[in-house]
């Protein structure tokens, strides 16, 4: 008799890195060749999506759908970034074309209280004899989920409920989990009848499985750079399930030929309908990380009147380059602000402010690399600013370079609350540390900031005023 096991193939956190999908499209093929289709599972664990790709974007990620289909997965988990970046009439949409279970057990719809008709909280998938149940839980960023119509639960309440609901009538109960290996860790802790998880999420490669209580943990990294490879034997005396598990590195894999056909007919689609004209420049608007420049200042601009604030702040770090003399396209602004931010208003005290506009004009800040929350630029930048002008005198020690702050024509005062519009980045104690100290926040979604610096373009003032510096040298000498 055969010897019973499956094979079960797990990535996650491919950030529309699409050359590595198609890289991961020919090691299941070649997996899918040796064992045969009824021994072999291909799932990924959420964050395949990144509008940061042309393709993505140009396609609201129906790219990502057509790769996963055409590799052959069989279910998906939800991460962030598909949850967080798209509405969900879009998500609805992206996912029409599904081949496979689309799974998120702690997704409910604010309005109904139930997960909409194309979202399942598990699964049974049978291959070779073994009945694997696949429960999927995504990070409860609750705040924002909320503005676009989702409940999310606790994951680890909703995979308790799923695994009861699974147990016997599974012989392996997994979890499609991106939540991180903090909680990966905990659910194996406290939760009761879970045989393996595979992890996202937090980017953590595990080449070597852990283990708690019964509960195996596999995690395949980022970027879709490894493929997780876990080998599920069922013998008949085995009360449990035996895993072997790996990852395997995808570089030296070349590019499944259908995949790389299905990237370039986006990129062609995406190239399309990202032409669309926002707006005509009769003179250029440039960018600099370092300092003060006029889009970094229509972009502090826009988010000042888009969260009706008396302040703008932003760091400049978001804009990749300036945009030249002539049309300014969809396209454009993707490639220069490619980051999934979002707008946010919120309170902050006029001493926070002071200290980040300090920070502002000391190099290790503005040249500080910055990975990860969202933001897809490479350095922090310097902080661009609206409703305020700065005087600031660079010969003077750090934290005393500050001449004078003004917040419409009045002294910037460090015990007063002001209302600021900026970017959920720094709600996240990033970069600008100060500006995390925010109350009252307020977050905008589905806007991003390109939004924002879109609707600014239309506008011949908002132009013009972009380049009115706000910073100047000042001496006391």
């Amino acid at each position: 008799m055969d010897r019973q096991y499956v094979v079960i193939l797990h990535s996650n956190d491919i950030h529309s890195r699409l050359e590595n999908a198609a890289k991961i499209a020919t090691y299941i093929e070649l997996e899918r060749e040796r064992h045969g289709s009824g021994r072999l599972l291909a799932i990924d664990i959420g964050d395949h999506m990144d509008r940061i790709r042309l393709e993505t974007e140009g396609s609201d990620g129906k790219v990502n759908v057509a790769l996963l289909n055409a590799a052959g997965y069989e279910a998906i988990a939800l991460g962030n970034n598909e949850g967080l970046t798209y509405a969900r009439e879009e998500l609805a949409e992206a996912y029409s074309d599904a081949k496979f279970a689309v799974i998120g057990a702690n997704m409910p719809e604010t309005y109904t209280g139930k997960l909409p008709p194309w979202l399942v909280p598990s699964v049974i998938i049978e291959k070779n004899g073994i009945k694997i149940g696949l429960i999927a839980v995504t990070a409860r960023f609750t705040d924002f989920y909320s503005l676009l119509g989702w409940d999310l639960t606790d994951p680890l309440d909703a995979v308790r409920e799923q695994a009861k609901l699974l147990r016997g009538k599974a012989d392996v109960v997994a979890v499609m989990s991106h939540l991180g290996i903090t909680l990966d860790k905990q659910m194996a802790e406290e939760v009761d009848g879970i045989d393996l998880i595979m992890g996202a999420h937090t980017h953590h490669l595990l080449e070597e499985p852990l283990v708690i209580g019964g509960t195996t943990i596999c995690a395949a990294g980022k970027f879709g750079e490894h493929v997780g490879r876990v080998v599920v034997e069922l013998e008949p005396d085995d009360k449990r399930p035996r895993f072997h598990a790996a990852c395997v590195p995808t570089a030296a894999f070349a590019e499944h030929a259908e995949a790389a056909a299905i990237i370039g007919g986006y990129r062609e689609a995406g190239m399309r309908r990202l032409s669309r004209v926002i707006a005509r420049l009769e003179a250029p608007l440039p960018a600099l990380a370092e300092r003060e420049s006029p889009l970094g200042n229509m972009l502090a601009a826009g988010l000042r009147r888009h969260a009706d604030a008396e302040i703008g702040i932003v760091n400049t770090g978001q804009l990749l380059g300036g945009l030249p003399e002539g049309d300014v396209t969809e396209g454009q602004l993707h490639a220069l602000c490619p980051s999934p931010i979002n707008p946010c208003r919120m309170k902050l005290t006029g001493k926070a402010i002071r200290t980040a506009l300090e920070e502002a004009l000391l190099p290790e800040f503005t040249s500080k690399p910055i990975k990860g929350y969202g933001f897809r630029g490479e350095v922090l930048g310097s902080l661009a600013v609206d409703g305020m002008t700065i005087g600031y005198d660079p010969d003077k020690p750090p934290y005393e370079r500050l001449v004078s702050v003004l917040v419409g024509g009045e002294p910037l005062i460090d015990e007063r609350d002001y209302i600021v519009g900026c970017i959920d980045m720094f709600t996240f104690h990033i970069g600008y540390l100060t500006l995390g100290e925010g109350r009252d926040i307020v977050y905008y979604l589905p806007e991003f900031i390109r939004d924002v610096i879109a609707a600014e373009l239309t506008d011949d003032r908002a132009v013009a005023a972009s380049r009115v510096e706000h910073w100047r040298i000042v001496s006391n000498k």
